[in-house]
């Protein structure tokens, strides 16, 4: 409801009090907020379809991404396992499964997506100003980056630490053998700040050769200019396989940090979130109740209460969030369960056969735990 006074009404209670003050402040200040409420400002849309204009109504992200009809994903690209374009043009990786398992859920096809290959130095800016819709882009949850860098990090997807490559020959067996040699980091990353402490603690100089993207500082490094490479362990695993004589660098037994990586949205903002969220979560769920990419279609004759939930044949889960109430179906149908998605990308089934570890569901040891779709 309004509070403002019209002019009729202003005139009444000046007359009514005949004071001057009161007069002053019903005529300037009520009349300030009134004109406050309900001037619409004006903006040009962003690249990626947004308007200051439409996020001042109260719109959020996801009536934008409805009314456009596709999603915009921040991704890096040159991952491969995580976000990675062949030269046909085709994304793949887990980060890229997540955008397709948004999609999924808010429009029923995997493929309504346009990636956007982002560095790290611009990729929160892209975020911020509307030019993605989300980042699914080998990001660290950090208490800056959601507070003050006023970022949403929805569910982890990959729980990593942060390594050391180095040549096999080098003779470099710890971090400590690396006193007085350069040392690859991509610049606006974690990673340059946890390589500085990790050093400082162990007092060992070293000189920093820093790229604002990953490309220069990977050929740098195969190059012979730095002595180490460092960066999410994940990274570097891939990394090394795009590498000459991949076989020829190895990674140190040493974890300098905690990185936990997932998707990202922008702050105020808790439907969109939700919707990242709760898609995210889903997959995890899935897993765990033994819904998987060739099963989800049968399943939705179960008996079972948490599974009918979870497949929307039962409930409305999804309406609430936005959602159709088979949304958590589809993004499982798009792209199979978070173990799925991880053995296509990571583990046994790609050529890297990273064993699950903390990336292992809560029931068999790891950190992966969804809260109840329910």
């Amino acid at each position: 409801m309004s509070t403002c006074l019209t002019h009729q009404e202003q005139y009444k209670t000046m007359h009514k009090y005949g004071s001057l003050l009161v007069a002053t402040l019903l005529l300037v200040a009520p009349l300030t907020a009134c004109e406050s409420s309900n001037t619409t400002s004006t903006s040009t849309a962003s690249p990626g379809g947004n308007s200051t204009a439409a996020k001042g109504a109260g719109q959020s992200r996801l009536d934008l991404v409805k009314q456009r009809g596709k999603l915009i994903c921040g991704v890096d690209g040159k991952i491969p396992g995580f976000s990675f374009v062949n030269e046909s043009g085709q994304y793949s990786g887990l980060d890229v499964d997540i955008c397709q398992a948004v999609a999924a859920a808010v429009f029923g096809d995997p493929n309504a997506v346009e990636y956007r290959n982002l560095d790290s130095t611009e990729r929160f800016e892209a975020l911020k100003s509307g030019e993605v819709d989300i980042l699914s882009r080998n990001t660290t949850w950090t208490i800056s980056r959601d507070t003050s860098v006023g970022l949403e990090f929805a569910p982890t997807t990959f729980y990593d630490g942060q390594g050391m490559m180095v040549r096999q020959d080098s003779g470099i067996t710890k971090l400590e053998d690396l006193a007085g040699k350069a040392i690859c980091v991509e610049a606006g990353t974690t990673t340059e700040l946890n390589l500085t402490d990790a050093m400082r603690q162990r007092n060992v100089k070293f000189e920093t050769v820093t790229f604002q993207q990953a490309d220069p500082a990977y050929a740098a490094y195969a190059e012979g200019r730095c002595q180490g490479m460092t960066s999410d362990k994940s990274q570097l695993v891939a990394r090394r396989s795009t590498l000459p004589n991949a076989d020829d660098h190895v990674l140190l037994d040493v974890t300098m940090s905690k990185e936990p990586l997932g998707p990202v949205t922008v702050n105020n903002d808790s439907a969109w979130f939700d919707v990242v969220k709760w898609t995210t979560y889903a997959l995890i769920e899935a897993e765990e109740l033994g819904i998987n990419q060739g099963n989800v279609d049968q399943l939705k004759t179960s008996d079972n209460p948490n599974i009918k939930r979870f497949l929307g044949t039962e409930g409305d889960l999804g309406k609430g969030a936005g959602l159709s109430n088979d949304f958590a179906a589809n993004a499982v149908k798009a792209v199979g369960n978070y173990g799925e998605v991880y053995e296509r990308n990571l583990g046994q089934g790609s050529q890297f056969k990273l064993p699950r570890g903390q990336n292992a569901l809560w029931t068999n040891g790891g950190l992966m735990y969804s809260p109840p779709l329910r």
